[in-house]
């Protein structure tokens, strides 16, 4: 789902990143078009190098694009969340997710099994999330992630909330869990269930390859229990948690409901 309401993107970097922005050279100058962007990404780069960035980090922030796309998206996300919890769960398809969640649920017994005796996680409200984010891996974006994510840092609506998650990304591609030219998401948001760069640094597990299915769903439950998921009392129970993951209301309850249908088969 395109970004706005997912708290899963809200200050999640942590503090250690912040602090080195913080403690940086002078922020690079944001703008509100293409124009700028060339320059801006030469001042970023010192930045980015101040973080820890490195140079494989570092040419990819030198091959990215102004992506014109994403700052489109960005303008029109709040459409997305409008609404009844009923209109949102039909615009997407929610008796389809229940439907192939069930299904997977069933044929990914042991990996789900798993992820429940590690994180405490029940499996439908990971079956929700995976089908309501990328409709279970069938299109997980492709916008280039670094070029998305850097753009938003660039762009003067909200600067300092995407800075550290364009950091992230950098630091991401120094480790080979991306590359210059991987794709997702319109607001730089990677994988089977769309984290944004500085989620994947945070909760991530393992090699932080989000376009796995194992590490996505592994890291998305580590997510919840970071976020306070308590085992055993079900989506209805943990709201907070998955508030944790997206801040809009309908989301939220389409998604407690949806985990609820699939793991009450």
């Amino acid at each position: 789902m395109a970004f706005f309401a997912k708290g899963k993107m809200i200050a999640a970097v942590g503090a250690a990143l912040l602090g080195l922005l913080a403690g940086s050279a002078q922020a690079a100058e944001c703008g509100n078009g293409a124009a700028g962007f060339e320059q801006w990404k030469a001042d970023f780069a010192n930045e980015a190098r101040a973080a820890g960035v490195r140079n494989k980090g570092l040419a990819a922030l030198d091959s990215a694009n102004y992506a014109s796309a994403t700052i489109k998206a960005d303008r029109a996300v709040k459409k997305a969340f409008s609404g009844s919890v009923e209109s949102f769960m039909q615009r997407r398809g929610a008796n389809v997710i229940i439907s192939k969640g069930r299904s997977l649920k069933k044929s990914n017994a042991a990996l789900f099994d798993k992820i429940e005796s590690t994180y405490g996680v029940s499996p439908g409200v990971l079956l929700a999330i995976w089908g309501m984010e990328t409709g279970f891996g069938s299109f997980m974006g492709k916008q280039n992630t670094v070029s998305a994510i850097v753009t938003l840092a660039y762009d003067c609506r909200r600067p300092g909330f995407f800075t550290p998650h364009a950091v992230a990304a950098l630091m991401l591609v120094d480790r080979g869990a991306l590359s210059a030219g991987s794709v997702g998401a319109m607001h730089g948001e990677i994988g089977h269930t769309q984290f944004l760069p500085g989620n994947v640094l945070k909760y991530g597990v393992g090699n932080m390859n989000l376009r796995d299915k194992s590490t996505a769903l592994m890291s998305t439950a580590n997510f919840l229990r970071a976020h306070g998921w308590r085992p055993g009392v079900g989506a209805q129970g943990n709201m907070g948690a998955i508030a944790g993951w997206n801040s809009a209301s309908v989301y939220q309850q389409a998604i407690a409901r949806i985990a609820t249908a699939i793991d009450g088969e």
